[in-house]
């Protein structure tokens, strides 16, 4: 992780606290003296944002699973020019909410095996794996639960149900196996000071 600039995802099944656990890094870091920019997916960028509504509002069968991967790699084609690679040319530390391994879990695996799309799309369009991959991990049914219990209009994921989350749990566990040098898994069934602590020192641990 040297070099100008920093790029640090953040992923997991939908209420696993990565929203909350994002920001409070964001604060730690900050306090440390680092310049900090915290973005998210999809979304990120004025155009990205847009799409984003597209995708998260609206009946879970409003897209087609092809569809999803075409629009949430325009999404990110466009967030990955304006935000993230003038912030890393920049030598800031990008801290992102989700970024290509949530696309490759949510529409590869969802409605059929798409992986191989969404990695082809990715290598030809976008072409940039995270620095450090942040993978909190928690029990579905208890993730499904919090993320039902906000309450808003951004709820086409989880109305799949608990059966496309636990197969999203099963589905980063694996990504962790596959790509474990930049990914490092933290228990989020711990209270959240316990699990903004461990992030805390595999994030500092890599700046160093």
């Amino acid at each position: 992780m040297n070099g100008i600039g920093s790029f640090i995802t953040f992923e997991g099944i939908d209420g696993s606290g990565k929203s909350t656990q994002i920001k409070r890094l964001a604060e730690t870091l900050k306090q440390s003296g680092r310049d900090v920019v915290l973005t998210r997916e999809p979304g990120g960028s004025p155009g990205a944002e847009d799409i984003r509504k597209l995708v998260l509002e609206g009946d879970p069968d409003r897209w087609s699973a092809e569809t999803e991967i075409l629009l949430f790699t325009a999404a990110r084609r466009d967030h990955l020019e304006r935000t993230i690679l003038p912030a890393l040319a920049a030598g800031k530390i990008v801290l992102c909410d989700r970024f290509a391994d949530s696309t490759r879990m949510y529409q590869g695996l969802s409605r059929g095996d798409l992986r191989h799309i969404v990695d082809q799309l990715h290598s030809l369009m976008i072409g940039r794996e995270p620095d450090l991959t942040i993978l909190i991990d928690m029990d579905p049914a208890t993730g499904l639960a919090r993320a039902k219990s906000r309450q808003t209009a951004e709820e086409r994921f989880e109305d799949f149900g608990q059966g496309l989350q636990e197969q999203m749990r099963k589905g980063f566990l694996n990504l962790a196996q596959q790509f474990p040098d930049r990914f490092r898994v933290i228990d989020g069934e711990q209270d959240a000071d316990a699990v903004a602590s461990d992030i805390a020192n595999a994030v500092l641990s890599g700046l160093a």
